[in-house]
C-alpha cells in the first residue's frame, strides 16, 4: 500500500475478472490518483475508495463546467459591436469567443454565426447591415469577413478622401480672404435740383457759373 501524500507508480490496472474486488478497487484509486496533479492529488488522497474519489471530483468540476459554459455563452450573446473599433478586429473577437464554445463542448453552425456577426454590427453600418441580410443564406462566414474588411476599407479611403478636400477647402477660402480688398464706405457727395437750370441737376462745386456769375453750380 501507497503511504497517505505520496503519489504512487503510473501502472495501468488490470481488467476486472470478478474476482478480488478491492484490491481492483485499490489499484483503480491508484490509477485515477495518478492522472491528477500533484496539488491536486494532495486533496483528494484522503478519499478511500474511486467511487469516493470519482463523486468527489465530478460534484466540483461538473458544477464550474457548467458555469464556464454559461460564461461564455453569455460572453457571445452579450457582445455588442461598437462605431469607435475597427469591425473586422471585433469580428475576430466573436471568433475567439466561439472558438471557446467549442472548446466547451458546444456546437454552434457555421449560419449561425453568420447571423449573429451581422446582427451585432454597429449602427453606422445599418444600410450595410440590411444588405447582409438579404445576401446571408448564400454567404459562409469567410465570405462575410471578406465583405466586411472590403467594405471598412471603402470606408476609410472615402473618409481620408472627404478630409483631404475639406482641408483643401479651408486653404482656399483662407488665402482668397486675405486676398479681399478692403473698402471704406465713402459718403455720396450731395446733388442739387437748381432752378431755371434745364431741369438738370448739378453738384455743388466751388467758383462761379459763367453764365449768370453766382457761386455754388455751374451751367
Amino acid at each position: 500500500m501507497e503511504q497517505s501524500g505520496t503519489k504512487p507508480l503510473s501502472e495501468k490496472p488490470e481488467k476486472f475478472k470478478g474476482g478480488d474486488f478491492k484490491r481492483w478497487q485499490q489499484k483503480i484509486l491508484n490509477y485515477i490518483l495518478n492522472a491528477l496533479d500533484d496539488s491536486l492529488y494532495d486533496v483528494y488522497v484522503v478519499c478511500k475508495t474511486a467511487k469516493e474519489l470519482w463523486e468527489s471530483l465530478e460534484k466540483k468540476y461538473k458544477t464550474e463546467d457548467a458555469g464556464s459554459k454559461k460564461f461564455v455563452v453569455g460572453k457571445f450573446l452579450d457582445y455588442k459591436m461598437v462605431d469607435s473599433k475597427s469591425v473586422v478586429s471585433q469580428t475576430e473577437d466573436l471568433q475567439k469567443i466561439i472558438h471557446d464554445i467549442h472548446v466547451e463542448g458546444m456546437v454552434i453552425n457555421e449560419s449561425f454565426q453568420v447571423a449573429s456577426i451581422i446582427e451585432k454590427l454597429p449602427p453606422s453600418w445599418k444600410e450595410f447591415k440590411s444588405y447582409l441580410k438579404q445576401k446571408r443564406k448564400e454567404m459562409t462566414l469567410e465570405d462575410l469577413i471578406v465583405r466586411l474588411r472590403i467594405e471598412e476599407d471603402n470606408r476609410k479611403n472615402e473618409k481620408g478622401l472627404v478630409s483631404s478636400m475639406e482641408a483643401k477647402a479651408n486653404v482656399v477660402e483662407g488665402s482668397s480672404s486675405k486676398q479681399r480688398p478692403k473698402f471704406q464706405k465713402t459718403k455720396k457727395k450731395e446733388s442739387h435740383y437748381i432752378p431755371g437750370a434745364k431741369g438738370k441737376y448739378f453738384k455743388k462745386i466751388k467758383g462761379s457759373c459763367w453764365v449768370c456769375g453766382k457761386q455754388g453750380h455751374r451751367a
